[in-house]
């Protein structure tokens, strides 16, 4: 398992925190590593210095896969990352906060250290057709997600995390 500094797992089913997640990793450079949390295993939280948790809110909870990585990860990394930096980007069809509050409390566990405000961005998506589709995220939504990978790789890197 390589080291890195940044470990951004994400999960999307329509598209929206997907490209979140793309764009803070872009934003993060070469201290970033981008990983589906399907496939997000616990060698790769313990080889990070810090974590981007992106994902959408789901009937107002964590999605599912999002969900059953932090089921399959928690106990085999529980007291072995105590301190390590954190921050979220929930995509949400209205406001996010319930997913944001489980988030916290699974970190909170972990006894992680949030270092950033949450990101939330909200689609409006309110009908079935709407939540199914596609989601297009705005280019000042996708910049705040660069910004965010890119304020935590320097903050891991020069130590301030």
């Amino acid at each position: 398992m390589s080291k890195c500094k940044l470990l951004v797992i994400w999960h999307s089913r329509t598209g929206g925190s997907r490209a979140l997640a793309e764009a803070a990793a872009e934003g993060g450079g070469a201290a970033a590593r981008l990983v589906p949390a399907g496939r997000a295993a616990p060698a790769d939280l313990l080889a990070a210095q810090g974590y981007l948790f992106v994902g959408p809110e789901n009937l107002a909870a964590l999605s599912g896969t999002m969900k059953e990585m932090f089921d399959r990860c928690y106990y085999p990394c529980l007291g072995r990352l105590e301190g390590r930096p954190y921050a979220t980007i929930i995509c949400a069809g209205s406001d996010g906060e319930n997913a944001q509050r489980q988030l916290d409390r699974i970190a909170t566990g972990w006894r992680l250290r949030r270092v950033a405000d949450p990101l939330i961005v909200n689609t409006d998506a309110q009908t079935p057709e709407a939540i199914l589709a596609p989601k297009t995220i705005p280019e000042d939504r996708l910049a705040e997600a660069r910004d965010l990978g890119a304020a935590l790789a320097e903050g891991l890197a020069a130590g301030i995390f």
